[in-house]
Parts: C-alpha cells; sequence; structure tokens
C-alpha cells in the first residue's frame, strides 16, 4: 500500500452494475457508471490505470466484488473494507454519493482492509459453505420425512439410533416399495435382525398412499445429497492434504477436531500468521465479548460475532466435542467456567480457547501436548488422488453417472 494517496477510485458494487468515482488531492472529480461483466470490467480497469490511480476501494458487498478485485490486483492495490466499518462514517444517500465517499475514505487512508484470499483458497472455501449448506438442507428433508411419519405414530427411534442410516433406510425404503415384512427384515443387518420382534411391531402398522409417495420424494432426495456430499468431501479432503497436510495434522492433535473441523478451520481462516497474537486470531473470529466504557464504568457485552460465521460454527462444534473428552485439560477448563458462567457462556469461552491454542500450534508448528495424559485415538486419514481438484468435465461426468444411476433406480420401482 502506497503511503501518500494522490488519487483514489471508490466503488459502489451491485449486482449489475458499479458506480466509480475517481478523487484527487488537487479536487478533480470523475464519475463512470460501468456494468458488472467482462467487457466493462476490462474498460474499467483501462480507465482507471490510465488515470493513475493510486488505489481502489470498495465494500465487502456480498461477492460482487470478486471478479473486479481479481482483474484489478495486478495492477494495482485494491482494498475491500468491512461495509459495516464504512457505513458508520456516514448515512447513506445514493450510488453516486456511495461512490466517492468511498474515494475520500481511501483518499485520506480511512478505509481498514479485509483480508482476501487467494483465488484457490476462496475456491477451497467455497465448497466447504457449499457443503456445509447441503448438510443443512439434508437435515431439514430429514425433519420433513419425520413430520410425514409422525401423523401414522410410525418412529424408529426405539429401534435404531439413527433413522436414515443404512437399515432405516432399508425399512423405509421396503416400505415405500410395498415389501413384505420378511423381505425387508432379510435384508438388514445381522445385529439390527436382532430386533426382529420390535421391527414387526412397527412394520405392523399401515402407512397409507400418500404418505409412502412423499416419504420416498424425502428419500430419493436425501440420497441425492448424500452423493453430493461425498463429490465435495472427496474435492475438499485432496486440496486439504495436498496443499495444507501438516496444518491438518497439527489441527487434527487437538481434543475434538477431526478431518473436517480441521479442514474447515483452514478454509475460513487462512494464513494464520497474519494474526499477531491469539488473542487477534479470536477477536477477528467475533468470539470476543463487546466492550463499553464511560468514564469509570466498564460493561462486557455479548460477543461480537463479527468474521466468519462458519468458523464461528465449527469452533463451538468442536468446543462442545472437546468438552466431552475424558482425560484432558480442555474438559477442565469448560468444567470450571461452567460452573461460574453456565454451560452456553462456557462453550463460547472454551471456543475462545481453542482458537488461541490452533493459533499457537500452527505459528509455531507444533502438535497438541496434554499434560493430563490425554492422549487422542488414530484418525483413519482420506485415500488422496492424483488430481488437485476435479475438473469442469469430470464433475459433468460424475453428474451424469449419478443421473444414470437415478433414473435406472427409479425405473426399477416402477
Amino acid at each position: 500500500m502506497v503511503e501518500v494517496i494522490n488519487k483514489a477510485c471508490g466503488l459502489d458494487i451491485h449486482k449489475l452494475f458499479f458506480i466509480a468515482t475517481i478523487l484527487s488531492r488537487s479536487g478533480e472529480k470523475q464519475q463512470q457508471h460501468f456494468y458488472r461483466t467482462p467487457d466493462e470490467i476490462l474498460a474499467f480497469k483501462n480507465w482507471v490505470i490510465s488515470e493513475n490511480c493510486d488505489v481502489v476501494a470498495c465494500e465487502s458487498t456480498s461477492d460482487f466484488w470478486v471478479p473486479i478485485y481479481d482483474a484489478l490486483i495486478k495492477h494495482l492495490p485494491v482494498i475491500v473494507g468491512n461495509a459495516r466499518d464504512m457505513k458508520a462514517f456516514t448515512h447513506k444517500k445514493t450510488d453516486k454519493i456511495d461512490s466517492e465517499f468511498i474515494a475520500q475514505l481511501a483518499l485520506n487512508n480511512m478505509v481498514q482492509p479485509s483480508r482476501v484470499f487467494p483465488k484457490n483458497h476462496r475456491t477451497f472455501r467455497s465448497c466447504i459453505r457449499l457443503r456445509h449448506n447441503l448438510v443443512q438442507k439434508r437435515t431439514d428433508i430429514k425433519n420433513e420425512a419425520h413430520a410425514i411419519l409422525a401423523p401414522e405414530m410410525f418412529s424408529l427411534k426405539n429401534v435404531l439410533t439413527d433413522s436414515f442410516g443404512k437399515s432405516g433406510r432399508a425399512i423405509l425404503s421396503g416400505i415405500c416399495s410395498g415389501k413384505s415384512v420378511d423381505q425387508i427384515i432379510a435384508n438388514l443387518s445381522p445385529n439390527v435382525r436382532k430386533k426382529s420382534n420390535q421391527i414387526r411391531e412397527i412394520l405392523d402398522r399401515e402407512i397409507s398412499q400418500d404418505t409412502a409417495f412423499r416419504l420416498q420424494i424425502c428419500l430419493d432426495i436425501i440420497k441425492h445429497l448424500d452423493n453430493e456430499i461425498k463429490i465435495l468431501e472427496k474435492e475438499i479432503f485432496n486440496y486439504a492434504y495436498k496443499n495444507h497436510k501438516q496444518e491438518m495434522e497439527i489441527l487434527m492433535s487437538v481434543p475434538g477436531i477431526g478431518e473436517l473441523g480441521a479442514a474447515t478451520l483452514i478454509a475460513e481462516i487462512g494464513d494464520f500468521k497474519d494474526f499477531s497474537s491469539g488473542d487477534k486470531l479470536a477477536s477477528w473470529l467475533g468470539l470476543v465479548p463487546k466492550v463499553y466504557q464511560s468514564a469509570d464504568k466498564y460493561h462486557n457485552g455479548r460477543i461480537t460475532k463479527r468474521g466468519s460465521k462458519e468458523a464461528r460454527w465449527i469452533l463451538t462444534q468442536i468446543a462442545q466435542a472437546a468438552a466431552r473428552t475424558k482425560n484432558s485439560r480442555l474438559k477442565e477448563f469448560f468444567n470450571r467456567k461452567k460452573k461460574s458462567i453456565g454451560h452456553s457462556k462456557a462453550i463460547i469461552a472454551l471456543a475462545r480457547k481453542i482458537a488461541t491454542i490452533i493459533w499457537h500450534l500452527i505459528t509455531k508448528e507444533e502438535m497438541y501436548e496434554d499434560e493430563t495424559g490425554y492422549k487422542k485415538g488414530e484418525i483413519q486419514k482420506r485415500k488422496i488422488g492424483e488430481t488437485e481438484m476435479f475438473s469442469v468435465d469430470e464433475r459433468i461426468k460424475i453428474m451424469s453417472e449419478i443421473y444414470v444411476i437415478a433414473r435406472n433406480e427409479e425405473k426399477e420401482s416402477t
């Protein structure tokens, strides 16, 4: 970043277009309207370069800024500022005023730049977030299936730990396809067949044809989402182990962190060395309390919840797992906090502690060690393929194969 900025460009970016304003210290002002298309972005790039702009600044509005950032970053500095911070300075009026105001902030070095990851890492993070969204969709469909079965008084909870596990789906699919009770039980695993009497009692209840129709749709969607999640996981772990093997192994040595947790933290945090301390990392993740001070009054509020909500979510899940881990100092820390501040706040406190621990481990390149004698079980690592990421042709081929399989299964069921 240049120390003295003589000419700055501010952008107000929208889905279809963006407004660009160039301001100089001499008071000159230029403003243009561009559509957010490749040709228009190229024209904008040529314009700001020809005007000898020292910096371009914009708000982190969704992902609309990404193609503009990628087009400019090799030619001049681009600042992507937090929209919440920039809105604190003024009340916005129109797109042109917004663009000019951002240019004024950039001209006076008043825009705090956000961390922008390299393009490959952004793709990796997008895969992580897509997987998370698909898992949420799958959970919604499972809940819908439970709601469909509830009026029929049909429940597998007393027999199976997971109604949508391998045995659970075999039972539900058998019911939808009209199989007999003996045929359904014969397809179950030996351990589940031991509960055949309980299963027969459940299957003796007939469900309506309409219920079976809706349930089959839910099962088909769940199966399709399972296939998509597996494809994403393969791509995620291929990238993680090929590019961040050491970080993966260090993170997985910490209680509560598995393969998916480690990959998510790496994707969301990026380079841990960007932060000067573990507390700075915890602050960036939004795990520190809001502070209010006036005169001699000092109050701590709720956590700020700034930064990546996905990273905050996975750290909370990791903290819950660590709080259940036997013979670990993390569990001892959680139990001490729980007595004074309660369960929920103690989980957040543990998540913050884990954030500071992993920062230290990654930056010092050390494995986690616990003085209480805790030893983590061996985690079965994924087999890494020869390619780093799936190509577009490979993705199309996989999707085509899944579609053909689904169609064949549909024909067989009919």
